[in-house]
C-alpha cells in the first residue's frame, strides 16, 4: 500500500526531477524507513533485496522484448527500465514476509523441492515462450500436483485457519491483478494496448499472477525453513472454515 500510495501521489505533485527517479530514492527511503523503526528485520530486507534483483532482471527482458513499457524519462534507467521497477516485486516479497510474521503461518505437507523446481520452471517460462512453446497451463498443472495437500495454516482473530497452497496461490494472484490495474492507471508502467488510453489489464495476467506467487512463496519459504518457521508446530484447523482456538500459554 505504501509503494502505490507513493505512485498514486507522484501523479499529483510537481516534482524535481523525473518521476521514475523520484519513486526510486522513495522506495529506498520506504525500505530505511521500515527497516529503522522495525517494521521488517535484517533478514527480511535481504529477501526483498533478492527480489528486487530478480524482479529487475525480468523487467529488463519483457521490456527489451515489447510486453510493456515505460514511456517516461529517467536518469535511472538501463535497458529501458527504470530501477524503482525492482521496488513493485519486492513490495510482493515484503507482502509475504509481512504476511507470514503477522498470521504466525505455518506450511504442512510442503514439497520444497519439487515446489521449487516446478517455481523455477514458471519463472523460465515467462522469458523462454518468446521463442519456445509457452508451457504455463503445463506448469499450473504441475503446480497443483506438487502442492497437492499443501496447506497454508494461519492465525486471525485468536483462531487458527487453513487453507490449501494452491488456493492462496489464486487468491494473492487474483489482488496482484487489481494492484497491477491500480499501478497501471497511475503509470507505474503501461501496457502496448494501454499506450494511448487506459484499459484494463487483460484478465489473463490474473493467471499469470497466480503463477508467479509461487516463485516468491519458494524464495520466503526457503528463508523461513533456516529459522524453523516453516513447519506447523501445532494441529491446526481441519477444514479451511474451521475454527479452533488458540492454545492458552
Amino acid at each position: 500500500m505504501t509503494l502505490f500510495a507513493g505512485l498514486a501521489a507522484s501523479t499529483l505533485v510537481d516534482l524535481p526531477i523525473p518521476r521514475y527517479d523520484a519513486l526510486l530514492l522513495y522506495g529506498l527511503l520506504v525500505s530505511l524507513l521500515f527497516w529503522l523503526t522495525g517494521l521488517e528485520t535484517t533478514g527480511e530486507i535481504a529477501v526483498i533485496g533478492v527480489f528486487h534483483l530478480i524482479g529487475l532482471a525480468f523487467e529488463l527482458v519483457k521490456v527489451h522484448l515489447g510486453s510493456w513499457a515505460y514511456p517516461e524519462p529517467a536518469l535511472t534507467k538501463l535497458g529501458g527500465v527504470p530501477l524503482y521497477s525492482g521496488f513493485l516485486y519486492a513490495a510482493v516479497g515484503s507482502y509475504v514476509c509481512w504476511g507470514w510474521r503477522l498470521f504466525d503461518l505455518r506450511v504442512s505437507n510442503y514439497r520444497p523441492l519439487a515446489i521449487g523446481l516446478v517455481s523455477a520452471g514458471i519463472y523460465a517460462n515467462f522469458i523462454t515462450h518468446h521463442w519456445l512453446p509457452d508451457l504455463r497451463w503445463l506448469l499450473a498443472a504441475a503446480l497443483l500436483v506438487v502442492t497437492w495437500g499443501a496447506h497454508v495454516h494461519f492465525t486471525v482473530g485468536g483462531h487458527r485457519y487453513r487453507m490449501p497452497l494452491a488456493l492462496s496461490f489464486v487468491l494473492i494472484g487474483f489482488f496482484l491483478w487489481v494492484a497491477e490495474n491500480v499501478a497501471t492507471y497511475f503509470g507505474a508502467w503501461r501496457y502496448p494496448y494501454q499506450l494511448e488510453v487506459w484499459r484494463l489489464v487483460h484478465p489473463s495476467k490474473f493467471g499469470a499472477w497466480a503463477l508467479l506467487v509461487s516463485v516468491s512463496f519458494v524464495l520466503v519459504a526457503g528463508w523461513k525453513s533456516r529459522h524453523g518457521q516453516l513447519r506447523p508446530t501445532t494441529v491446526d484447523a481441519p477444514k479451511m472454515d474451521r475454527r479452533d482456538p488458540l492454545p492458552q500459554t
